[in-house]
């Protein structure tokens, strides 16, 4: 059976301190992405809206269903090379990264491909089932058995990713093919939603048969209400018959659309909207043009400009003191001389007014962190408060290698050959052959020595077997092969 898609695709900065928006997302009718940038002040704003930007393309080009997948990893991946690319043309952009999620359709075929830890879900009847699978240390810990899923929801580690775009080779997404039938309905999220509402609230909003707008706007509202610290972005989509109208209009939201102001786009080909999504990333979208100035209307114009320009410098001023005395309660943790460290402030200057300083400085080095969250910290960690830095110094202690003059060496147990040559030598032979040792061996200290019936002392109880090592007991401590071995460490030299 032919089906359409009807869509509505919605976002909101959140109640956190996050000035900007880093979550980007498009939906088409043969498309829907998904991104949540990271990385705080190294441009997770950037790298959301320039991932979507690459793959907007694909909605409206004719693929077929065998082909549908290799064709949607293969941009990804392009996608990932341009992050790359843009990552390393300035500091501003070195260490970002996002999560991404796309659905590309042809026909009733869905490929599904995903990074990271934002969330699809597929409702199917009245059961609700999430279809991908994070990319995190909590997942981690879920699928090893270590927590629950309760212990999951308030893990102070949740936020770690594994995975995420970054735009290193070996990132890669999880990739799987979907049927669709029509009732079904999708729904991609950042985890500024899953992370603060349940995911059985989720699921009974996905349940209801109200449309797919009214549905994204009550997911935003409940994650509001939830006091969501992130972003927060979401798609819904209904899956219905062809013959009935789907929606055709391309929706982009967040970051991808904040630099023009809008959340629609109506070009008419894939060209267009490539094109069209490309100046919305970039910025490049020309502004209106303003008529020539009348001789007659000179001086009022004159005496307007200059009185907003008066009204503009009063403005400045007070923004200006209130964004220094806001920047005083702001916390975010960085680095410094080599270590972790904790700033109170915001890492940018305003003029020649420093508006962070260092709070505490850790004994973290820097360099026994993990290469991602060593960048991580250099392009700095913003926090909600003091409380919340002191948090994420926690998790990166957990996560720092120790040092290799450290870490304890085991010190190696002797090879069989070397024991039986201390323990069967000849002179070692002929002093436990002679009838004074026989004698000595028999003693009261040896209870467990037995008797001949001539009357004779046996040396060959089991605690003398022990003692001279050459029992199975004996074998077992060093193995048939050879030496134990302490598990290797990993550390920094």
């Amino acid at each position: 059976m032919s089906v359409a898609l009807r869509y509505a695709a919605r976002s909101h900065l959140g109640l956190g301190t996050k000035s900007r928006n880093e979550d980007s997302a498009y939906a088409g009718p043969e498309l829907l992405v998904l991104c949540d940038g990271m990385g705080g002040h190294a441009a997770g704003d950037v790298a959301s809206s320039l991932v979507v930007g690459e793959l907007v393309h694909l909605d409206g080009e004719s693929h077929g269903a065998d082909d549908m997948s290799s064709v949607l990893e293969r941009e990804m991946i392009a996608a990932n090379d341009r992050l790359a690319s843009v990552s390393e043309e300035s500091e501003a952009t070195e260490g970002m990264g996002t999560t991404c999620i796309a659905m590309m359709r042809s026909g009733s075929k869905l490929a599904v491909a995903n990074i990271g830890d934002s969330r699809a879900y597929l409702r199917r009847g009245t059961r609700v089932t999430q279809i991908t699978k994070d990319h995190s240390f909590v997942q981690q810990l879920l699928d090893e058995g270590r927590i629950s899923e309760e212990e999951a929801l308030h893990h102070p580690q949740r936020s770690l990713v594994t995975r995420v775009f970054t735009g290193r080779p070996d990132d890669r997404p999880d990739l799987s093919m979907r049927e669709l039938r029509v009732g079904d309905r999708l729904l991609l999220a950042s985890d500024g939603l899953t992370d603060y509402v349940a995911e059985s609230t989720v699921a009974d909003l996905l349940r209801s048969e109200e449309p797919a707008g009214k549905v994204a706007d009550q997911l935003i509202a409940i994650s509001l209400r939830a006091s969501t610290r992130d972003n927060v972005t979401v798609i819904v989509a209904d899956v219905i018959d062809a013959s009935q109208d789907g929606t055709t209009d391309p929706q982009v939201v967040g970051a991808a659309s904040e630099r023009r102001g809008t959340q629609l786009l109506t070009p008419e080909t894939p060209a267009e909207k490539a094109a069209a999504l490309s100046r919305t990333v970039h910025g490049t979208d020309p502004g209106p043009e303003l008529a020539e100035e009348t001789e007659r209307g000179a001086v009022r114009t004159w005496l307007r400009r200059t009185m907003i320009g008066l009204a503009i410098v009063a403005v400045v001023a007070v923004g200006a003191w209130a964004t220094y005395d806001w920047s005083q309660r702001q916390y975010y943790v960085g680095e410094a001389n080599g270590h972790v460290t904790i700033f109170r402030g915001v890492s940018q200057d305003l003029g020649p007014l420093v508006l962070s300083q260092a709070e505490e400085e850790t004994d973290i080095e820097l360099e026994t962190l993990p290469s991602h969250y060593r960048n991580r910290v250099i392009n700095t960690l913003t926090a909600d408060d003091r409380s919340d830095a002191d948090s994420i110094v926690t998790e990166l202690r957990n996560l720092a290698l120790p040092r290799c003059a450290d870490v304890i060496e085991v010190p190696s147990l002797p090879l069989p050959g070397d024991l039986a040559s201390e323990t069967a030598g000849p002179d070692d032979a002929e002093r436990t052959a002679g009838p004074d040792d026989a004698e000595r061996t028999a003693g009261a200290d040896d209870a467990s020595a037995t008797t001949a019936p001539d009357g004779s002392s046996a040396t060959a109880g089991p605690d003398d077997a022990a003692a001279t090592s050459t029992g199975p007991d004996a074998a077992a401590a060093t193995g048939s092969s050879g030496q134990r071995l302490p598990a290797p460490v990993d550390c920094v030299p």
